[in-house]
């Protein structure tokens, strides 16, 4: 998450009309807003790898993956923008913002240095509170490691981890699997020591 912007409350209202006039994206989490960090070339190579085997193997279903320019609507007073969402069936939005789908299914974040620490625990409990939300994909652009949470029940989760590129990493929510080698194609990374 980047850098909290000049004024230090915002309606949603102050922080749409920003969004609408702005030329980057902007988080907003209750009356705060956050600039967006910029990515490394692995950081977008390993999200672009990923949203295209996502949608090769979501071809002819009825679920959709959308890469970060689609804004989630937590609740009609957070939007943030992951690096890749699953929606399936019509996006639905809150209506204060038809941008902002409110209906993920599996949500996708690729790691950035400056926010690892956020995506990883904080945003994961900002996602968790969204009804339709089942899965949550981690992915390092940097070593080959793929942590994907499977919602179990209420507030249990279920942690499968990916550390090899013969892995075969499986979303059993949108019924979709997507290789390893294919998430790190191109990447300069180094598996993790068994």
């Amino acid at each position: 998450m980047g850098q909290i912007v000049e004024k230090t409350h915002y309606t949603v209202e102050e922080y749409l009309a920003l969004e609408q006039e702005s030329d980057v994206k902007h988080e907003y989490i209750n009356g705060v807003i956050y600039d967006m960090a910029g990515g490394t070339p692995a950081h977008s190579l390993v999200g672009t790898n990923t949203t295209r085997e996502l949608g090769n193997s979501l071809k002819g279903k009825p679920c959709r993956v959308y890469n970060s320019d689609l804004a989630l609507a937590l609740s009609e007073s957070q939007y943030v923008y992951p690096d890749a969402s699953i929606i399936c069936g019509p996006l639905q939005t809150f209506g204060i913002n038809k941008n902002a789908a409110n209906n993920p299914i599996v949500i996708i974040e690729v790691f950035s240095p400056s926010t690892k620490g956020y995506d990883k625990r904080w945003k994961f409990r900002l996602y968790r509170q969204v009804p339709s939300f089942q899965q949550y994909v981690q992915i390092s652009p940097d070593r080959v490691l793929v942590d994907v949470f499977t919602k179990v029940e209420d507030d249990l989760w279920r942690i499968a981890s990916y550390w090899r590129l013969t892995d075969t990493v499986r979303l059993e929510s949108v019924d979709a699997e997507i290789p390893m080698s294919e998430i790190y194609l191109g990447v300069d990374v180094q598996e993790e020591p068994e």
